[in-house]
């Protein structure tokens, strides 16, 4: 046997490998025969209420589509076809052995995912609203209320001068009751410095004239009723003079006594005798032995005084 014929397939084998290549897509086939495409499930079809459309005027908007997505098919994978098997030739001719090749195992078709569960999207309900057509107003005679709008601005126009003229009465009453009351304050005023400078000249007057009279030493005549004695003189009837005279006789002196400004007697003068000597001397001895309150001119101011004052003795 020549190289040639060696390597070359043997007629059974070669049938042998196309035996094999057709079954294998006989069961390829048969396994695509035996799978079943998953069944759709039926979905149950919401009854939605009818949807009420109301017209408005705001822009349209375009709905927006909701597409429902199917669940994709599973298709399984073919089978990859094995290779045929290589025989090496062999140097010397022996018996082909059969080989019993075994049927490749069906793939299990994989699980179909259930199919998502689309809810849908219920588009957007837009309002349109008609457009609205200008209402015809009716003619309204308005005579009436402007009569009755003019009638009220009157009456608050009456009312407001009414307020100012009572505001502007009350501000001059004001006015008036603080001029009456500052011209009482002013009389009040000026009849107290009338009265205070009447007080003041009626005191600096008796000062002037107290001083006057207290720097003039001029004697001032007074009677005998206008002197009060701050002490009155011890008078008796002489013993001396008795001698000469009878029981019950009264002798008379008239004397003149100059009286200081605090009531004391400076002198006396005999301004008409008693007939007796010794009752002259007598009563112009005794009676300086008294003293006078001092007297007053007419602004209450001590003067020097002359007093005319009768002497009367009775014989014991």
């Amino acid at each position: 046997m020549s190289s040639t014929i060696l390597d070359a397939p043997s007629p059974k084998l070669t049938l042998a490998a196309a035996v094999v290549v057709v079954g294998l897509h006989a069961l390829t086939v048969a396994a695509l025969v035996a799978m079943k495409a998953p069944e759709k499930p039926v979905e149950a079809k919401i009854q939605t209420p009818p949807i009420e459309i109301e017209l408005v005027t705001l822009p349209q908007k375009e709905p927006v589509a909701v597409v429902e997505q199917e669940a994709p098919k599973v298709q399984p994978a073919p089978p990859k076809p094995k290779a045929a098997p290589t025989v090496k030739a062999q140097p010397k001719p022996i018996k082909e052995p059969v080989i019993k090749e075994k049927p490749p195992k069906a793939t299990p078709p994989k699980k179909a995912e259930p199919p998502k569960k689309v809810i849908e999207k219920q588009p957007d309900i837009i309002k349109t609203e008609a457009p609205k057509t200008p209402a015809t107003e009716p003619k309204v005679d308005t005579q009436a209320a402007d009569e009755q709008r003019k009638a009220e601005e009157h009456r608050r126009a009456e009312e407001r001068r009414i307020r100012k003229q009572e505001q502007q009465k009350a501000e001059q009453e004001a006015r008036d009751k603080a001029a009456a009351q500052e011209a009482e304050r002013l009389a009040a005023e000026a009849e107290k410095a009338a009265k205070e400078k009447a007080v003041k000249e009626a005191a600096e007057a008796a000062a002037q004239a107290k001083a006057k009279a207290a720097a003039s030493n001029t004697p001032v005549n007074f009677t005998a009723s206008d002197a009060d004695w701050a002490s009155p003189p011890r008078l008796s009837f002489p013993k001396r003079a008795a001698r000469n005279a009878q029981s019950g006789d009264t002798f008379n002196v008239v004397l003149v006594l100059r009286v200081n400004k605090q009531g004391g007697i400076d002198s006396v003068r005999l301004s008409q005798p008693s007939g007796n000597p010794s009752v002259d001397i007598a009563a112009q001895r005794q009676v300086r032995s008294g003293k006078f309150k001092p007297f007053t001119n007419n602004n209450g101011i001590p003067v020097v005084g002359n007093v005319t004052l009768t002497v009367s003795y009775a014989v014991p």
